[in-house]
């Protein structure tokens, strides 16, 4: 029996909240969904009940993207955004792609950068804020939004079909009991219920076990983001410049890369993206990232600078061949839950605006049709006949390519998009699952990582400081084990403990007992719901779950 059934049998039944559509997210993908529900209903005057809820203590807490953003979908949605004061204020006014080596950088000539990695007519935006004003334009059109309510639990019709959500409960000690200020969660009972948590989504991930969503596709495949965002020298600082680099410090095989975006007031967003197929469990992605800001063509712009804030999460990547059905019996998964990032283009909003909108307006035509609880079909056909399905299908050889090597991946991808224009006869694919590609530790060397200097490189304690994490201390541990014996027993003896290097937040570490022994110490405080070690973790014994509403980092303009 779960703590939630004791608790229920306490303290229940859950009050209930009924809507004709309820949005498990408020990203890009959710609020969007909300705003165009919202707007069918005014141009037919009739009444649809919406409401959002998002973990985060605020819209955009947890947001974090690079982010350049082709406003092609927004223009769809919002074809006044301009007037009507959406943070799209810096466009794009140069491309440069690096490669790089250890102490040398190599620009690709504009003649053959492919158009993928093109940016004109696209904005360099912090995502976070884009998110805070699409919340104000859907509480304008009467959409409700529940910042700090995370969905924790999903509730079923007795036909299998889903009836909606619960909210988690607050208030529960670290031992599972309810404390002094327990308060019980509640149920969001909806016609439709679309879920948008991004990349790796908890309940997701539950909707594709449940209803064999991934049947006949590839596995998914991801990368993790780190990023920074800096306060630079006027001087150095060119808005609307775009970088990004491919090489050093990763070796040829292991697939990841940099961005550097030049926003306004003098600020820079710097990232670094490694796919999580890397192969040598003593790979950091973070200290990688750490190293990557040494080299000389990237740390000039940094140094006498400030950092300002940090963050890290996970990118869903795999493309086509790895999107799952997107609908089942009451609800249709949107944006980044799916898997709608076009990662040769780095891009992602916009496919979360556009599959937003999507899957809206078949829930909207079906509400008028007095249906419920169905599968919305209507979103996936139109999928298949957008823009969107179009983009994607160019670019899905993109990320197979990469993935056999920086080299052959580079020749193919260019051979790919430049000869055949994304319309080769073949379509490449993803073989593996990320956690199924590491390998035993006895396969490689440790690697030494530099100590950070604390100017332009820095601990992980320190950047996750500046996220403004933080979850109540007392609540229970939301990274749970399936068996806790398997760190030890398999994940340090075999592969070295890889989950204390490919966290960015420092959350786990292998501690010595006062008898010797070895125990793996999960620092929950530090998590930045990145999803990483639900993804990477090689024994999938990491199971990533809501945390207590509010909890979590708060991005401010990342």
């Amino acid at each position: 029996m779960t703590e939630t059934t004791n608790i229920l049998e306490q303290y229940g039944p859950r009050e209930a909240m009924e809507y004709d559509v309820v949005i498990v997210g408020g990203g890009p993908a959710g609020l969007s969904a909300a705003i165009r529900l919202k707007q069918l209903a005014a141009q037919q005057s009739r009444e649809v009940s919406v409401c959002v809820l998002e973990k985060g203590g605020e819209l955009g807490a947890h947001i974090l993207s690079g982010a350049v953003m082709d406003p092609i979908a927004l223009n769809e949605l919002i074809p006044d955004w301009k007037e009507k004061g959406a943070p799209l204020n810096t466009a794009v006014t140069e491309d440069q792609v690096l490669f790089l080596t250890e102490t040398k950088s190599y620009a690709t000539p504009h003649f053959m950068v492919p158009k993928m990695l093109t940016n004109h007519g696209n904005y360099i935006v912090s995502l976070a804020n884009v998110v805070r004003w699409l919340g104000q334009q859907a509480e304008s059109l009467g959409v409700e939004i529940f910042p700090g309510f995370p969905a924790a639990e999903i509730l079923y019709n007795e036909d299998g079909s889903v009836k909606g959500v619960a909210t988690g409960n607050m208030g529960v000690k670290r031992d599972g009991e309810p404390g002094g200020d327990f308060q019980l969660g509640m149920e969001l009972h909806a016609k439709y219920t679309m879920f948008a948590e991004g990349s790796r989504g908890h309940l997701g991930k539950q909707l594709m076990q449940k209803y064999d969503l991934n049947k006949g596709k590839d596995p998914q495949t991801y990368g993790l983001g780190i990023k920074e965002l800096w306060e630079i020298d006027p001087a150095l600082h060119k808005p609307g410049l775009v970088i990004h680099t491919a090489g050093w410090p990763l070796d040829n095989s292991t697939y990841g890369g940099s961005f550097l975006y030049h926003l306004e007031n003098n600020q820079v967003a710097v990232g670094f993206v490694v796919g999580l197929s890397y192969q040598n469990p003593y790979l950091s992605p973070y200290e990688e990232f750490q190293r990557y800001k040494t080299h000389p063509e990237i740390r000039k712009y940094f140094e006498g600078g400030k950092r300002i804030s940090y963050g890290a999460r996970a990118i869903t990547a795999g493309g086509l061949q790895s999107l799952p059905k997107t609908v089942f019996p009451g609800g249709a998964l949107i944006g980044c839950d799916a898997g709608f990032l076009n990662t040769s283009r780095i891009k992602g909003s916009h496919g979360a605006i556009k599959t937003g909108m999507l899957a809206a307006e078949a829930a909207f035509a079906a509400l008028g049709e007095g249906r419920q609880h169905d599968e919305l079909h209507a979103y996936p056909v139109a999928f298949e006949q957008s823009w969107l399905h179009e983009e994607l299908h160019v670019a899905r050889n993109f990320k197979p390519w990469m993935s056999k090597g920086l080299y052959l991946g580079t020749i193919m991808t260019g051979i790919d998009q430049m000869v055949f224009r994304g319309k080769a006869p073949w379509t490449l694919h993803h073989k593996h699952a990320d956690h199924e590609n590491l390998k035993p530790a006895s396969h490689f060397q440790p690697i030494v990582y530099p100590k950070p200097d604390g100017k332009l490189t820095f601990d992980r304690l320190s950047s996750v400081f500046i996220s403004n994490t933080n979850h109540a201390e007392d609540q229970p541990v939301h990274l749970t084990l399936k068996n806790p014996s398997i760190p030890v027993d398999v994940n340090l003896a075999k592969y070295a403990g890889p989950e204390q290097r490919y966290c960015p937040a420092g959350v786990y570490e292998f501690v010595k007992t006062d008898e010797g022994k070895d125990r793996l110490q999960i620092n929950a405080q530090n998590c930045v719901h990145c999803k990483t070690c639900d993804i990477k973790d090689p024994t999938q014994n990491i199971v990533w779950v809501t945390p207590e509403g509010g909890g979590g980092p708060n991005y401010p303009n990342m």
